[in-house]
């Protein structure tokens, strides 16, 4: 069963951020990185237990290539994967569970 996958608006912020970063470093560069992402995200809404529990509900998977994670929570009550945000490895991983 796949699940539904919704992202916050903090998340979509971040993915809109980094894709821009990386188009003005190279052109199709951003795309890259967005493939990257939603093959994990299409991996989660697959398996969304696969990936660890770090902190409370929140579960984080790395993005090939790109140093960035994923992190997200499963809403098994409605069958849905929440992104919560796409996080930077060089920020300060005391925001990373924040909604």
């Amino acid at each position: 069963m796949s699940y539904t996958i919704v992202f916050l608006v903090r998340a979509q912020h971040e993915l809109l951020d980094a894709w821009e970063w990386y188009e003005n470093k190279q052109t199709g560069l951003g795309d890259r990185f967005k493939d990257q992402l939603m093959n994990r995200i299409h991996s989660i809404a697959q398996h969304p237990e696969r990936y660890p529990v770090r902190m409370a509900t929140f579960r984080e998977v790395r993005i090939k290539v790109f140093p960035y994670l994923i992190i997200y929570r499963i809403d098994k009550d409605t069958n849905t994967v929440v992104i919560s945000s796409i996080f930077h490895t060089s920020r300060n991983p005391m925001k990373k569970y924040k909604e």
